[in-house]
């Protein structure tokens, strides 16, 4: 995995308040466990108005959970005031959305001036047990 450094030195209140002001983030109670350059990690609670039979999470909600963590450690390396946008994303279920929380990983594998790829993966946790359940990729465009 890259090495990176963040050029904005107020990296984390900078992705934290950018991500906590977005109403659908705070619907799916998204926090962040940590945040570095280049790096993300989120988590998400098990709710059951985001399952689709009251214990499995529906893959909306998972997408979801990707997008934002890699768009976020994207959102680490670059200057004060740019914004970013999601241009595409893939979504890969690799087994059922049941836990008790979640936790999205977001790591930049590519920063460019115009464009930022991240990946992302989505982790189903029950005590202290982490099971993979979703990967992807996060392709983010500068857009200011």
């Amino acid at each position: 995995m890259p090495t990176f450094s963040a050029p904005n030195p107020d990296y984390r209140e900078t992705v934290e308040r950018l991500l906590m002001q977005m109403p659908y983030v705070a619907w799916l109670g998204l926090s962040f466990a940590r945040i570095a350059p280049g790096e993300v990690e989120l988590q998400m609670p098990h709710r059951h108005e985001i399952t689709f039979d009251g214990n499995a999470v529906q893959a909306g909600p998972i997408g979801a959970l990707l997008d934002f963590s890699g768009g976020s450690a994207a959102f680490t390396l670059v200057d004060r005031g740019v914004m970013l946008s999601t241009i595409d994303y893939s979504v890969k279920l690799l087994a059922p959305g049941i836990g008790q929380r979640f936790i999205g990983r977001g790591a930049v594998l590519s920063a460019g001036k115009s464009l930022i790829v991240s990946r992302a993966d989505a982790f189903a946790v029950n005590g202290g047990d982490e099971r993979l359940i979703a990967t992807g990729l996060v392709t983010m465009r500068v857009v200011s």
